[in-house]
């Protein structure tokens, strides 16, 4: 398996959509996050009728036999709450344990410098014990897994030295399970199935809405399988001889294709976003936007276009934004070049059969 390459793709599925152009908390488009691969608490999806999922599924088909090896990665971004505020008394430093007392605010503007509230995100990657097919085929496994709840403190200080007010960052517990088992339709062909539930307790009603309940959800949810000693089937383009089992495959909220470099087989990425088989980030691009169906040097010039302001608002949005901005700002004009007018896909014409 091509491992960078699988990675770099799956990082873009990651983060798609994490922040939109113009890149500031204070964009619309930006105030609801979270719209790929987002799998709720089950208390919260059964108050809501099942309408919001709690678990995503997936469903492939792979050649092998009992040695083949199967090895599950699931991972997904976990939110981080950043509130900013003054403190209630400058001091030198801050107490040895816990916060001291502060006035939480949207925005804070300490010496000329403005610090924002926001939400932020940490990925979380769960790989599951490496397993034989033979092994799948005695019964399904279980793996739970559990993120602890966070919080760090970091102090803001004024010109003199003095911590005038501080960034508290936190996040929220996180538990669940996933579930592989096997079948196999045919001799030689099986169906793999992944399901990732979040089992995380949700007590709060349902009118406190969307915006708390991602504090406590997987987002972005995506999976990665990897065959030893085996291949996957494309669902996409099955062999007319798969084509039935392949139909027979029940994705829920997420598509499998094949990932990695174009003919290998060894690699499916399952993702929240339709993808086609052997997706590829351009090689032109000089990093991550994170809009679909990005146009880099639209979205490039359109950055070095934001005013002063813009740019430090956009600065002060997450340490991905100020990344962009600092990547965009530094591209060197024959960089723009290459972004400039690529072509692709162009096969020379078969004169004899025209």
């Amino acid at each position: 398996m091509n491992a960078p390459l699988v990675e770099k793709i799956a990082n873009a599925v990651l983060y798609e959509g994490y922040l939109l152009y113009p890149y500031r908390s204070s964009a619309v488009k930006n105030r609801k996050r979270w719209n790929f691969g987002v799998i709720y608490p089950r208390a919260y999806s059964e108050m809501g009728g099942g309408v919001e999922p709690c678990e995503m599924e997936t469903q492939c088909l792979a050649l092998g036999g009992p040695l083949t090896l199967l090895r599950v990665k699931v991972r997904c971004l976990r939110q981080v709450d950043r509130a900013v505020g003054y403190l209630v008394e400058p001091a030198p430093e801050l107490p040895a344990n816990g916060a001291p007392a502060f006035v939480a605010a949207d925005s804070i503007e300490i010496d000329g410098r403005r610090y924002e509230s926001w939400q932020e995100a940490s990925e979380c990657d769960i790989s599951l014990p490496d397993l034989h097919f033979a092994e799948l085929e005695a019964g399904s496994v279980r793996r739970r897994f559990a993120f602890p709840a966070t919080g760090t403190v970091e102090p803001v200080r004024d010109a003199t030295g003095m911590v005038a007010g501080l960034t508290v960052r936190s996040q929220e517990a996180l538990e669940g399970w996933i579930e592989t088992r096997l079948e196999q339709p045919r001799d030689g062909l099986f169906r793999i199935s992944v399901r990732i539930s979040n089992q995380t307790p949700f007590t709060d009603a349902p009118a406190e809405g969307r915006e708390r309940v991602l504090r406590q959800s997987l987002l972005s949810a995506h999976t990665i399988l990897q065959v030893r000693d085996g291949e996957f089937v494309s669902l996409l383009d099955p062999p007319p001889q798969f084509e039935t089992a392949a139909s027979a495959c029940r994705n829920v909220g997420t598509w499998p294709v094949l990932a990695g470099e174009p003919g290998t087989r060894d690699t499916m990425l399952s993702s929240p976003i339709i993808l086609y088989d052997y997706p590829q980030v351009a090689p032109e691009s000089p990093g991550d936007l994170f809009d679909g169906a990005e146009i880099d040097e639209i979205l490039s010039l359109r950055i070095l276009a934001l005013t002063d302001e813009e740019k430090d608002a956009m600065r002060r949005a997450d340490e991905h934004a100020r990344q962009i901005l600092e990547r965009t700002e530094t591209l060197p004009p024959e960089h723009f070049m290459k972004l400039h007018g690529v072509l692709r896909g162009v096969h020379p014409v078969d004169r004899e059969a025209l």
